[in-house]
């Protein structure tokens, strides 16, 4: 389960990037607005201002607004699951499997300085 909230949380991530990015390509449509503009060409830049800047980016939902939902409807959520089943299950002890492999490579180290 822990492993499966890392990925979820390597996703929230990777939504945020796409967030920053589209963002960031939003500016520079805006600076083309007034480009086009200095240029003469009103119709094209009333047509970006008007039709694809304020347009969502999915289903009308502007990314920081998937950024807000993701992270209280879902990423908040499991979140929370995982921790109360981490609590139930191994007294709230993270990372158990990486715990156990850490003991046995170092008891396996001792045993082989025993035989030297």
């Amino acid at each position: 389960m822990q492993l499966g909230m890392e990925y979820v949380h390597r996703a929230y991530g990777s939504l945020l990037e796409f967030h920053h990015q589209l963002g960031h390509a939003m500016d520079r449509m805006s600076d083309a607005e007034d480009g086009l503009r200095r240029a003469g060409r009103e119709d094209w830049a009333n047509q970006l201002r008007d039709e694809h800047l304020p347009a969502g980016a999915i289903s009308d939902q502007w990314t920081f607004e998937l950024v807000e939902e993701f992270s209280t409807a879902f990423l908040g959520e499991v979140d929370a699951f995982e921790s109360d089943l981490r609590d139930e299950l191994a007294d709230g002890v993270d990372h158990v499997t990486e715990r156990r492999q850490k003991r046995r490579v170092r008891e396996r180290a001792e045993r082989a300085d025993g035989d030297g």
